[in-house]
């Protein structure tokens, strides 16, 4: 039986598809690490960062984020125009002490000047059964949370980044 979550989240930059999607197809990786990144000293490290807040503990860990593949779709008639990234991640350190993330994110015009960022993954929980446990307790919480500061992170520099 699998444990596996789907984990969904969007948000949105209010700039032109053309320049999100350039942006992000240039280099993906190193958007993800500025944006993700809380100190600056560390941006040129392979690693991005997630922080998560759950009541009073904070929880981060350093990540390795890997883009798989990426896929364009031009606009057509019958549908509006679409970059996806295939993404994957997993902790830095102690990778089996955290959920392993594979999703993908897709980016799409909502307007001339408007894009949005949706995120749509799977994770599966550490630890087995017990993990399972765990994540029915607070882990799904913790899970989401990480996945929507991520996707805000990404769309907050990028609307920085491209002002």
């Amino acid at each position: 039986m699998s444990t596996a979550r789907e984990i969904r989240f969007y948000d949105y930059v209010n700039h032109p598809y053309e320049r999100v999607r350039d942006a992000l197809g240039k280099n993906a990786l190193a958007v993800f690490q500025s944006a993700t990144k809380a100190a600056a000293s560390r941006a040129q490290s392979v690693a991005a960062e997630l922080h998560v807040d759950f009541g009073a503990i904070g929880v981060n860990t350093d990540i390795k984020i890997a883009v798989k593949r990426v896929e364009e779709r031009a606009a057509d008639s019958k549908s509006t125009a679409v970059t996806r990234l295939q993404l994957a991640w997993e902790a830095a350190t102690l990778p089996r002490l955290f959920p392993v993330m594979n999703g993908e994110l897709a980016i799409y015009p909502l307007t001339a000047t408007e894009t949005q960022l949706d995120f749509c993954g799977v994770y599966e929980p550490p630890f087995g059964p017990v993990g399972k446990t765990m994540n029915a307790l607070v882990g799904h919480r913790i899970a989401e949370a990480s996945v929507h500061r991520f996707v805000a992170d990404v769309a907050g520099y990028l609307r920085q980044a491209l002002a």
